[in-house]
């Protein structure tokens, strides 16, 4: 069994490979590629100074200082927002995310699906949005973000293909999602405020808990046979051998969400 030094040492050589290796790449953008610290720069120095001295949280669509984020359009995809702290967080490898607690970052950007369906034009069914955190080896942003946008249409089918698959426990998806392998979990509930889900990775996933910046993370509404509402959660971990970044967000469509039926 490997020691937990052992682990710790693994993973730095891995952050180190993985870090020179994203560097030598082109890695997806999230708003800015000159500017690390731009999210945090709109929030933290224009979304909530104007929301305390103007009562507008602009440029942000939404801040809630109470429970610490700001809800702000991407400028990528119609209908794509970020759920972003208040607070400076780096990203999913923070030690604060598992901290007793912390807050739920992925509860906040499950209610910003409002936004998503504000754009699109109506309410959107819950399996067809989706929620996702990159590792921090494939985002392009020094301040934690959610990405909130709907799923890729054959994310979503292999998901209801598969869904007797799926279970309590952390198990293999059967097929790979956008080409790469995922570990899969199902979670009830019509929110996420019961569930932190990256407790539930950290807690439930060998060795997640110590290497957490490797790791990629995804929320996808479901409903099941009998109507009742949930989650997929889905982790990935990022492969220098293999190119794998880890970047939850390649599940999601920031092209297309379902139109307005009968439209």
């Amino acid at each position: 069994m490997r020691t937990s030094k052992t682990v710790k040492w693994a993973v730095a050589v891995l952050v180190a490979v993985m870090m020179a290796w994203a560097a030598s790449v082109s890695v997806p953008v999230t708003r800015a590629t000159t500017d690390p610290d731009a999210l945090w720069r709109i929030v933290h120095g224009e979304c909530v100074p104007n929301l305390q001295q103007h009562g507008d949280p602009a440029p942000c669509a939404a801040v809630d200082l109470a429970d610490g984020s700001a809800v702000l359009k991407d400028l990528v995809g119609d209908n794509q927002f970020l759920l972003i702290p208040t607070a400076r967080v780096s990203g999913i490898e923070s030690p604060e995310l598992l901290a007793p607690g912390a807050p739920n970052y992925f509860a906040a950007a499950w209610r910003a699906k409002t936004f998503v369906d504000e754009r699109a034009g109506w309410t959107l069914p819950r399996d067809w949005v989706s929620l996702a955190i990159n590792s921090a080896f494939a985002r392009s942003q020094s301040q934690f973000h959610v990405h909130v946008d709907c799923v890729r249409a054959d994310v979503r089918a292999a998901l209801g293909e598969h869904a007797a698959a799926i279970g309590p426990d952390w198990k293999p998806f059967p097929v790979p999602l956008a080409g790469h392998e995922y570990d899969a979990i199902a979670v009830g509930g019509e929110t996420l405020d019961a569930v932190n889900p990256f407790v539930t990775l950290a807690d439930g996933v060998a060795g997640a808990r110590d290497d957490m910046a490797a790791r990629t993370l995804v929320a996808v509404g479901t409903v099941s046979a009998d109507g009742a509402p949930g989650f997929v959660l889905l982790t990935d971990r990022a492969d220098a051998s293999t190119g794998n970044l880890a970047e939850g967000e390649e599940l999601q469509d920031h092209a297309y969400c379902p139109p307005v039926p009968g439209k």
